[in-house]
């Protein structure tokens, strides 16, 4: 049985959040942001943002479950539309994890990149300690093609990054 989950634009009333996940020091491991967000920086993300992929070269969704509660974060960014790809990004809330959400969100994506915006392929970029990921897009139909070396500043030291694509 799959989740049930609403993938939709962000919203000012949604700042707390988003405040909440981008703020999270142990999501700053797992990619490359290491600076808290104030809640005026992030109210002017959401108002100033046009929503269009095409100027913005990114766009960020919230993730909501059944009931409309917010469980998360799904990102399509460094997008390029020559090339006809983009990069996958996600962040579920640590209550919401491994309850289906991370993968119902990347189907929804996947769906949306291929159907709407024609793209050819979708990637991440995913430390190789962080298995929950690795495994989420493996079952999402991701395959790893490469493995970057010191890809990832973590503490004093580097980690190094598994890319894994998807051809849509």
């Amino acid at each position: 049985m799959r989740t049930e989950v609403k993938l939709r634009p962000l919203e000012p009333e949604d700042v707390d959040f988003l405040y909440s996940i981008e703020n999270d020091t142990d999501l700053w491991d797992k990619g490359c942001t290491n600076v808290p967000y104030s809640h005026y920086v992030l109210s002017n993300y959401i108002l100033n943002g046009s929503c269009d992929i095409y100027s913005d070269k990114q766009m960020r969704l919230l993730i909501e479950d059944a009931e409309g509660e917010p469980v998360g974060l799904i990102d399509v960014f460094n997008f390029e539309p020559r090339c006809l790809r983009a990069e996958i990004g996600i962040a579920v809330e640590k209550k919401y994890r491994n309850h289906g959400f991370g993968l119902e969100a990347l189907r929804r994506i996947l769906a949306y990149c291929r159907d709407t915006l024609h793209l050819h392929q979708v990637y991440a970029f995913i430390c190789s300690d962080n298995e929950h990921s690795i495994n989420l897009f493996q079952s999402a139909g991701f395959t790893q093609t490469a493995k970057m070396k010191d890809w990832v500043a973590k503490g004093d030291g580097y980690e190094d990054a598994i890319l894994m694509q998807f051809f849509l």
